[in-house]
């Protein structure tokens, strides 16, 4: 089958129509090459509308969610953070109450602050010879659900940045027979799923599959979509959400002026995964198992769930993608970041993210085996380095008790503080790290010690937090006391 039907429809209205419409340039020749100006082009009764799709995009949409068997897919052009607002939005009533796994993306913590939602959090396992959660259980969802009996929904992320996944399966039962959706972020887990008919299938399966209401995927982040491009999907079996309200919602948090381009190569990632998706995902897996083979041998250097590190060894890990590869240089005493610049100027190696002693190196459905053949060899060459032993790393701060809404504390009057003398006070912002933009911090949290230790040792390693209302690492915004002396 064609791999670009809305690229080929655009092109076609292109050439058949004068443009007395916007956007400025006129389909080009614009003042950046190599831009696709021919098919940018604005809504028309010939080129549909993203909020009202009756036409191409309603069809182009339609075969995406035949490919994930879907009961609806939205098109998203302002990435899984969109698709996280109106979905939040339209499962919980204003002023509602969640339950949110801590570990969750920025985009989750925005949503409760503009519909003025409490929030319940759920704190996943903890893995801390790594440093970072772990998943969610069943069991702290069934607890969760029983301490706070009016949440109107349950939100998790799976896979976690660093390719971490919970039982969905097992925490969508319970959710449902509580009578609450769930709402997964599987920004991280477009690979997932896809041909479930397949014996033998290369990857984990996904979220919607397993039985959660909502599930939100950035395509670009694994699969070849331009980037800020995603798509969410509603199951066609949930009976406690309505598809109508999600669109509805889009409506308020998704451009009305959506880029062609970017729903141009969704359709074509589409076509593409229909032609040559079963080939290109075993072809990526048996690019991981080259290199787990490869490193079976590497010592100094770890690498989570991968070579001799065995997702068995986890007790916290429910399941694990592969395609995530999290490098850990502690025991030989080098930080993330040392073991990217050394991989950089050394290789040419662009990793994702780096974060005390780990890194991480994001692979994806273009993976040669080349590449991650020259990747273990580097690992193995920066192993037999001397290190400077092994070090402790300060544990990721547990949440502090929660005083007030996010958006009632972004509401009331704030003052500045030193950082190193904020512990006891209750924040009046946020503070996260991004990549990958999980606050450790939000506003209305009480500022533990904990977090005081971890957010001064980042800083001491020269690794950036971002406080969104200082902009400064040395000072936080916390709740003035006089404006609730009742307060810490």
């Amino acid at each position: 089958m064609d791999e670009h039907i809305l690229k080929t429809q655009l092109e076609a209205f292109s050439t058949q129509t004068v443009p007395l419409h916007m956007p400025g340039h006129k389909r080009g020749p614009g003042p950046v090459p190599g831009l696709p100006y021919r098919w940018d082009v604005t809504e028309t009764p010939l080129t549909d509308d993203l909020h009202d799709p009756r036409g191409i995009l309603k069809e182009a949409m339609e075969r995406t969610s035949a490919l994930y068997g879907a009961g609806k897919t939205w098109y998203l052009v302002n990435g899984s953070t969109g698709g996280l607002l109106s979905a939040i939005r339209a499962l919980v009533p204003q002023n509602g109450t969640v339950i949110a796994a801590r570990n969750c993306h920025k985009s989750v913590y925005h949503a409760a602050e503009l519909c003025g939602l409490s929030v319940c959090y759920l704190l996943p396992d903890y893995l801390s010879d790594w440093n970072i959660y772990g998943s969610v259980s069943p069991a702290s969802v069934e607890s969760a659900l029983r301490e706070c009996p009016k949440a109107s929904c349950v939100i998790l992320t799976s896979p976690t940045y660093e390719g971490i996944l919970s039982d969905i399966a097992g925490i969508a039962r319970i959710c449902h027979s509580h009578g609450v959706p769930l709402l997964v972020d599987e920004a991280h887990g477009a690979h997932l799923g896809l041909f479930p008919e397949d014996r033998e299938r290369p990857f984990p399966p996904s979220a919607l599959e397993q039985g959660a209401d909502v599930v939100v995927q950035s395509a670009h982040k694994t699969l070849p979509s331009l980037t800020q491009s995603a798509w969410m999907h509603w199951n066609r079996n949930s009976t406690l959400t309505d598809p109508k309200a999600i669109s509805r919602e889009l409506d308020v948090f998704e451009t009305s002026s959506p880029s062609y381009p970017l729903m141009a190569s969704l359709d074509g990632c589409t076509g593409f995964l229909q032609n040559r998706g079963r080939e290109l995902l075993r072809s990526w897996r048996e690019a991981l198992w080259v290199f787990d083979e490869n490193i079976r041998g590497l010592s100094g250097l770890r690498v989570l769930c991968h070579g001799k590190d065995r997702p068995e060894a986890h007790p916290e890990i429910f399941d694990f993608d592969p395609g995530k590869l999290l490098v850990s240089g502690k025991t030989l005493g080098r930080s993330g970041a040392s073991l990217s610049e050394e991989l950089f100027s050394r290789w040419g190696f662009q990793v994702e993210m780096t974060g005390g002693e780990n890194l991480l190196a994001m692979t994806g459905l273009g993976e040669k085996k080349g590449t991650l053949l020259s990747f273990s060899k580097a690992l193995f060459e920066i192993s037999r380095k001397e290190g400077g032993g092994r070090q402790e790393i300060p544990s990721l701060p547990a949440p502090g008790k929660s005083y007030y809404t996010i958006l009632q504390a972004r509401s009331l009057p704030g003052e500045d503080v030193p950082l190193c003398e904020a512990a006891g006070r209750v924040s009046g912002e946020y503070v996260w790290s991004y990549p990958p933009g999980v606050p450790l911090l939000t506003p209305g949290e009480e500022v533990t010690e904990e977090f005081v230790r971890f957010a001064l040792w980042k800083r001491d390693r020269g690794e950036r937090l971002s406080h969104t209302v200082t902009g400064d690492e040395e000072i936080l915004r916390v709740i003035s006391q006089r404006a609730s002396p009742f307060l810490p």
